[in-house]
């Protein structure tokens, strides 16, 4: 695994590091996630002060110049939001799109309207997996618990039985799938093909959240049994909208996306020839900016006209939908300034030089190292993000089928066990009015559950692609 980018030769990595230059940059890897844990958690400090205070202390402890630790700080934030800075936005628009037409209560009506009772928690994870796939996590629980709420009301179901599978739908889609943040910033960073891991991120999250989904969702319900509390239950938008964008259409303008990147896929496995015309083409077409970007402006008129918005309503919509993304486009980009820092210090040199005589799988370490940053932390984001950069030499000589896999990996091991450092615990926790151990022995589990049927699936997979 001797080909490393110039960017990661960075600093003094060239160099053969000396036992103790791996002991000195251990040290500083855990001084610099311990600083950033204990602002997050003690003082209670935003997450990208905190990247950026921890990422100054891990370059000091290392012995970097603190002008070249921030440079390497600001390079890798710069780096990170043009990579990724761009889709973010897009994605948030499509997805405020999708609420505010009414288009995602369509979708749900829809899928409720031909559901059983008993296939009630399989309508909800599918629901999750369609509405989540533009959107974020939080965005997500925001438009779906209040239908979560009223199906348990009116069905007289546990809470938990229904509200587990729209979480586990939501949840795989944010840690597994793109265009969301994490797997976009991992793919980035370890040269993984964005269609493939697309693809292949289907096939793991399929099977991980039906198992942590409905199936779970039967034991979740018995360990705590809980009604929906009545003042969480709220009026839908869409209620006041004189008419909504049709189920067919709505599906079919959020699918275009991912339909875009996985064709480009296709095409770069059948043709493989990157002089082909067909080939170019396809590359231009499948590309996430690209794609997106056709999908916000399709969306524009396939939900929002369709909903009998004017264009005032659809820039103002488009106006009001970035604003709440800013902390998370700040936390990203902060995430890759800690991630370069590692890489210049020549972490990422480091766990090659020592794994190699460890009888582990890149992706089972890969998975550990995002596990330990998860549960540090609280952010799937920030684990991601740092994991990655720092088994990001693991791939060098890794096929184009693993590669996906290890983006996989790091994503499935940011989902570990969340708990209370973490602000989806919180809000999972007040909108279904539990106590903190209810939401352990719920919520926690389910993450955990998430991270481990996954990485299995991908273990499995690593063996047959």
């Amino acid at each position: 695994m001797t080909h490393l980018s110039v960017e990661m030769l960075a600093a003094d990595a060239t160099a053969p590091i000396t036992s103790a230059g791996h002991a000195q940059l251990g040290i500083a890897v855990l001084a610099g996630i311990a600083v950033i844990v204990l602002l997050i958690t003690k003082f209670k400090l935003h997450a990208f002060l905190s990247l950026i205070i921890g990422s100054l202390v891990l370059g000091a402890v290392a012995g970097a110049p603190l002008d070249k630790a921030i440079t390497s700080f600001s390079t890798g934030l710069g780096t990170t939001v043009a990579g990724t800075g761009v889709l973010i936005a897009l994605g948030a628009i499509l997805g405020k799109l999708l609420a505010d037409s009414g288009g995602a209560d369509r979708i749900v009506d829809t899928i409720l309207a031909k559901a059983s009772r008993r296939t009630m928690p399989w309508a909800m994870v599918l629901i999750a997996g369609i509405v989540g796939l533009p959107i974020f996590f939080e965005v997500g629980i925001v438009l779906l618990i209040p239908v979560v709420l009223l199906v348990a009301k009116r069905g007289n179901f546990s809470l938990l039985r229904i509200g587990i599978p729209a979480l586990a739908g939501l949840s795989v889609m944010h840690g597994l799938i793109p265009p969301h943040p994490g797997p976009l910033v991992a793919i980035d960073a370890v040269g993984a093909n964005l269609g493939v891991t697309l693809a292949l991120g289907v096939v793991v999250a399929i099977p991980t959240a039906i198992v942590a989904g409905p199936l779970f969702s039967r034991y979740a319900a018995r360990w705590v049994d809980i009604r929906p509390p009545e003042q969480m239950v709220p009026e839908r938008a869409s209620d006041d909208l004189a008419k909504r964008p049709g189920f067919g259409i709505t599906v079919a303008t959020v699918l275009l996306p991912v339909v875009m990147m996985l064709a480009k896929a296709l095409v770069d496995v059948v043709i493989d020839d990157p002089a082909a015309g067909a080939q170019r083409v396809f590359d231009v077409v499948g590309s996430p900016l690209i794609a997106l970007l056709t999908a916000v402006v399709v969306a524009m008129f396939t939900l929002g006209r369709a909903a009998g918005f004017t264009r005032g309503r659809i820039a103002a919509t488009v106006e009001k939908s970035l604003a709440p993304i800013a902390g998370v486009l700040l936390i990203v980009g902060a995430g890759g300034g800690f991630k370069q820092t590692l890489v210049d210090a020549g972490v990422g040199q480091m766990i090659l030089d020592v794994s190699k005589g460890w009888h582990l799988s890149t992706l089972l370490l890969a998975w550990l190292i995002a596990v330990t940053i998860r549960l540090a932390t609280g952010s799937a984001t920030v684990a991601t993000i740092s994991a990655a950069g720092l088994v990001a030499p693991l791939a060098a000589d890794l096929s184009t089928t693993h590669g996906a896999l290890l983006v996989l990996a790091i994503g499935c091991g940011s989902l570990f066990f969340s708990h209370v450092n973490d602000a989806g615990f919180w809000l999972v926790k007040e909108y279904f009015g539990m106590s903190v151990g209810q939401t352990l022995k719920t919520w926690s589990v389910m993450e955990a559950l998430i991270s481990v049927v996954g990485i299995i699936c991908v273990l499995l997979l690593s063996l047959v692609v």
